[in-house]
């Protein structure tokens, strides 16, 4: 088991959704960047949303997702495990990100997307019970993981549940 650290938040003033997912796999730590593995639809999925097109450099798809009221981020600071599937996560080893200051500093986000079941998981395990209760404003939904291992959906048809984060936008 390996002790991972998990990416400071990608996140500006004006974000209005946060997506969250569990802690960086392996590829995107070597990448040092969110989402780094080629087989992850995270980017082409931002690519359809928002034209962060995965073709484009890393940090241009980073300006073009906080120039539209993006954040990410992860539910885990730090935890133990094996590899990059969520399912080798060693659960007794979890440290969680502090929720209660990023909601505090970053007040124009409404809606908080996951990106799978594990971070929805822990967040409703671990965090919800001990965010204030002024937080209770903000929505949440679990979308699709965009990960290379959840292949029960096309790219497609990821990219249409993950629309409705531009519909919420409209909001």
């Amino acid at each position: 088991m390996s002790d991972i650290e998990g990416f400071a938040p990608l996140v500006s003033t004006n974000a209005e959704i946060l997506i969250l997912g569990s802690m960086p796999g392996v590829a995107s730590l070597l990448k040092q960047q969110y989402y780094g593995h080629p087989g992850n639809a995270f980017w082409p999925i931002m690519g359809a949303l928002f034209a962060a097109y995965p073709e484009l450099g890393y940090q241009q798809r980073k300006e073009i997702l906080l120039e539209n009221g993006v954040a990410v981020w992860d539910v885990l600071q730090s935890c133990k495990r094996l590899g990059s599937l969520d399912s080798n996560i060693e659960l007794s080893s979890i440290t969680i990100n502090d929720f209660t200051s990023f909601f505090d500093e970053y007040q124009l986000i409404r809606h908080v997307y996951f990106n799978g079941g594990m971070a929805e998981k822990v967040y409703k395990k671990h965090i919800l019970p001990i965010l204030n209760k002024r937080f209770s404003y903000l929505e949440y939904q679990r979308l699709p993981s965009t990960s290379p291992a959840f292949a029960s959906l096309r790219l497609e048809q990821k990219i249409a549940a993950w629309k409705v984060i531009k519909l919420d936008m409209i909001k």
